[in-house]
């Protein structure tokens, strides 16, 4: 494969955005780490543990909706901007109060849940933002450049945190990751402004009810989003909950399962490069069509396959994930009104954020009931049913690639600083 074309970093205000959103996800692979040994340093329970990753994801679920009509309401950058800033006063605050060892339960779950909380603002604006800063035709190249930095970090963040939580402690892992948002802030300021939000006496409620018509009246938008969220919980969350007990109890146990888990990534990665080159015509019958290959993981896992064929299947799910979220995002921008594509976007990710959590929690009990490999053949079937279901729309396989390359003026070119 060809090394990544990233000429898009000319566009001076794109440029700005990606270091500022580079910084920002290196911020979000350093935390999970840190977080786990934060809260078993202060009270040694994995019911703790719970309790302060369920604060996170509960405000993060609660205010997503919220952020996407906001990030349609008011100025993109202001509304990331200010994310940062809330996301760097909570990580610093962690960090302090673990440094100094006066940190207790309640202090890391209200933090993180505010963290929580200014995360979801952020996201729906960070979708928004891109068309305002380049041509609608350098739309993909410019997500597919934002999801392998995703990507690569997912990898390089908990290797980076986990030598920090093992030198210096998770305060001072808290304290970097702090600092990565105080960074993307900087960046953000940098683009400079953009063109004025349209003035709307609309209250929020009425714009809650339009941002909804938007999705519910395409229909490869609304399908898209729900049948991703049930992969989620019904083909990925059985991968992820049984996969280790499946390496433990019959391949090479933790060897295996890192072997598996570091190919998925390197697929995710090599799936976003793929992105940068390749714009198919047919960007959703595409993006579904490669989906497919997300029952391979659950399907070898179920017979148990040799680990090198597990991790080969992750490779290709990995490529078929971001290739086609890929190929969604830019379809999402090109199509949505500009002026609503934040709440689109938090629909989306809505559902995809409450289904999640519903689908590990509901692993155990079903494998419990029918066994793990009946649960791993059934995610592996729903794949394809589900995927063989969005094509049969012909919304989705028929939607064609937008081609115009008419320049916005706040997307213009700018030479290299």
């Amino acid at each position: 494969m060809k090394l990544p074309d990233v000429g898009i970093l000319r566009e001076r205000r794109f440029r700005s955005l990606y270091f500022a959103r580079t910084f920002s996800m290196l911020g979000d692979g350093i935390v999970p780490v840190a977080l786990a040994f934060a809260v078993l340093e202060v009270e040694r329970s994995a019911t703790a543990l719970g309790l302060v990753l369920a604060a996170q994801a509960v405000t993060r679920v609660g205010f997503i909706l919220v952020g996407g009509v906001v990030g349609d309401r008011l100025p993109r950058r202001l509304v990331m901007v200010t994310s940062d800033l809330v996301r760097f006063g909570t990580q610093a605050a962690t960090a302090a109060l673990l440094i100094t060892q006066h940190a207790e339960l309640w202090h890391l779950a209200a933090l993180q849940a505010t963290h929580g909380a200014a995360s979801a603002f952020f996201l729906p604006a960070s979708t928004g933002i891109i068309p305002e800063l380049v041509r609608r035709d350098r739309l993909q190249e410019a997500n597919a450049l934002v999801s392998l930095t995703s990507s690569a970090f997912s990898l390089v963040g908990p290797v980076v945190s986990g030598t920090i939580v093992a030198t210096a402690g998770p305060g001072w892992a808290f304290a970097v990751d702090s600092g990565t948002f105080l960074l993307s802030a900087s960046f953000l300021l940098r683009i400079g402004s953009l063109g004025a939000i349209a003035a709307t006496t609309d209250s929020f409620l009425a714009q809650f009810r339009a941002g909804w018509y938007e999705v519910r009246s395409r229909t490869w938008l609304w399908m898209d989003g729900l049948f991703s969220a049930l992969g989620n919980a019904i083909t990925l969350a059985p991968i992820f909950v049984l996969g280790p007990l499946v390496a433990k109890e019959s391949l090479a146990g933790a060897r295996s399962w890192a072997a598996i888990t570091a190919l998925f990534g390197a697929g995710a990665i090599a799936g976003s490069i793929g992105a940068l080159h390749f714009k198919p015509e047919r960007p959703l019958f595409v993006g579904w069509s490669l989906l497919t290959l997300f029952a391979l993981p659950p399907a070898m896992l179920a017979i148990p396959a040799p680990t090198a064929i597990i991790a080969t299947g992750a490779f290709l799910a990995g490529i078929s994930l971001n290739f086609a979220n890929t190929l969604f995002e830019t379809v999402l921008q090109q199509e949505v009104p500009s002026n609503a594509i934040s709440r689109a976007t938090s629909f989306t990710w809505g559902l995809a954020l409450v289904l999640q959590p519903i689908g590990f929690a509901g692993v155990g009990p079903i494998a419990d009931a029918i066994g793990m490999r009946a649960t791993l053949i059934g995610a592996a079937a729903w794949e394809l049913i589900a995927c063989a279901i969005v094509l049969s729309v012909p919304g989705v396989r028929d939607l064609r690639r937008v081609r115009d390359v008419e320049l916005d003026p706040n997307a213009s070119v700018d030479a290299m600083l």
